[in-house]
Order: C-alpha cells, then sequence, then structure tokens
C-alpha cells in the first residue's frame, strides 16, 4: 500500500520503518563504495536511530545559518516533527514518489541527502508547523532560508499533501493559500501564484494526482481537479476539469489524461492538439 493510502498509524509506522532500513543499507553500501564519504554517510544517516532523527539533521544541516545555528536548527525541526509525526510519514512519502517517478533518481540516497526540491519540501512542512502554531516570525525565516539555499518560495501557510515530488524545483512559487493535493508533481518554474493583491483565499487549489509542466503559471482561486495535467509553459486561468489536459496560453482543455499522469510522468499532448 502506498504511504499517501495508509489508514493506520501501524501501518505507517511499519512503512517509514521499511523505508528507514532500505536508506541505511543504501547508506552502508555507499560508504563502502566511497570511503572518502564515510563519514558524511555516517553522520547523514547511519549514526541516526530511526528516520525522523535522520531527517531532523539533514533539515538542520541544510537550513542554518547565522541567525539560526545547526543545532538550534535541529532543535525546531526536532521539535515539528515530534509535535506532528505525520510529517514523517509525508517526508517518507515524498521520497518514496521521487523515486518511482525520477529516472535520474538511482537510490533514496539520492532525494534524502541531495536533491533539493526533497529539502525545500521538508522544510516547508517544518515551516507549515510552525506556521500552525503561531510562529509566524521563525516560520517566515525558514521560508527565507529556503529561498536563499534552494531557490524557491513556498509559503509557510500553504497546504501539500503526502507523496508529492518537486522536480529540480529551481524558481518554484507556491503562495499562501494554494492547497496541493497528495501524490501531485510539480516540475520546475511553475507558479501557483494570486492574480492581484487580494488578502482572501487567491491561490490555486490542486487536487490529487496532478501533474504541472515546468514553466506553468496556474494563477487565483481555481480548483484543478483531480488526475489533471498541465503542460510545460501553459497559463491557466480557469478552473480544470479532473481527469483533462490543458496547454497554452491562455490554457485551454486540449484532451483527456493518461492514467495517474503524475505518476508516469507523461507529458506528451493528445494527437491534434497543436
Amino acid at each position: 500500500m502506498p504511504l499517501s493510502q495508509v489508514e493506520t498509524p501501524i501501518e505507517a509506522r511499519k512503512g517509514v520503518d521499511s523505508i528507514w532500513a532500505r536508506l541505511r543499507v543504501e547508506a552502508a553500501s555507499a560508504a563502502a563504495e566511497e570511503p572518502i564519504l564515510a563519514s558524511f554517510l555516517n553522520a547523514a544517516i547511519l549514526r541516526h536511530a530511526k528516520f525522523a532523527d535522520a531527517l531532523g539533521y539533514r533539515i538542520a544541516a541544510k537550513l542554518a545559518d547565522a541567525q539560526l545555528d545547526a543545532m538550534l536548527a535541529r532543535d525546531v525541526a526536532e521539535e515539528a516533527l515530534a509535535g506532528d509525526p505525520d510529517i514523517v510519514q509525508q517526508a517518507a512519502a515524498d521520497m518514496i514518489a521521487i523515486d518511482e517517478r525520477d529516472p535520474a533518481c538511482l537510490s533514496l540516497l539520492q532525494p534524502f541527502l541531495y536533491f533539493k526540491g526533497y529539502h525545500a519540501l521538508q522544510a516547508h512542512r517544518v515551516a507549515h508547523w510552525l506556521w500552525k502554531e503561531g510562529r509566524q516570525t521563525l516560520a517566515f525565516h525558514l521560508q527565507s532560508r529556503v529561498g536563499e539555499r534552494f531557490g524557491l518560495d513556498i509559503h509557510p501557510a500553504a497546504r501539500i499533501g503526502r507523496g508529492v515530488m518537486i522536480d529540480h524545483a529551481t524558481s518554484v512559487v507556491i503562495g499562501e493559500t494554494a492547497v496541493i493535493g497528495d501524490d501531485c508533481s510539480i516540475l520546475h518554474e511553475v507558479t501557483l501564484g494570486g492574480t492581484g493583491a487580494a488578502h482572501e483565499d487567491r491561490h490555486p487549489k490542486i487536487g490529487k494526482g496532478v501533474l504541472i509542466g515546468a514553466g506553468a503559471r496556474v494563477l487565483g482561486n481555481i480548483v484543478v481537479g483531480d488526475g489533471a495535467r498541465i503542460a510545460a509553459g501553459s497559463v491557466v486561468l480557469e478552473a480544470v476539469p479532473p481527469g483533462c489536459t490543458v496547454a497554452g496560453v491562455p490554457a485551454r482543455i486540449v484532451g483527456n489524461c493518461c492514467d495517474e499522469p503524475a505518476k508516469s510522468m507523461d507529458q506528451s499532448l493528445p494527437q491534434g492538439s497543436g
């Protein structure tokens, strides 16, 4: 059962434990193959007792700065992970999503150690927890660090489901009232933005299993239905029905989707849609 469909805490815990065991095996193998990285792999993965501990350590290592050193950053991350254990389930599901959808991913080590889209999303999950706890100043600090470190901007109030892949991640912008459902795939330079200076609900609501191609702009408080596909470079200003493919500037419906576009990553347009 995919982690995005886990129904009970026991099943979720078993899923995370299985992923953690695999990650440790891969880290040990990599350390043996590349001894120069053995110390790094030990610090990042092998010396930790559980996935949550390693995740908090990795988030802190990426976000630490002069204002929030690595120890303090780790304290913040661990507080969030303890305060909302679902963050750990989400992080595991996000990692599996990358492993299954990205042909450049050779093992779980790549997203966990190196992929900035994964790191930015996990840092956002910590910032979002802070936001819900009323700690907006610290949440904004983490948002700023994500922007400086990874080159994308996710407002800490944005709500993002599990099993989400933000591929490459450069120049992605996700606004304050945006919502992204489970199992979505979002490529670089995507904007989920507003259409003006309104202060109310003003950003897109993305359903489950949606694929958003590189450079697409989805603007305004509109709904993109489950299983839809937005072609690269499109500008979407109106609601998108479930299971449809839209393309163009402004975007229009050009056909139906393949099954599970976010998982297949199939970005080809239907014949005759040009």
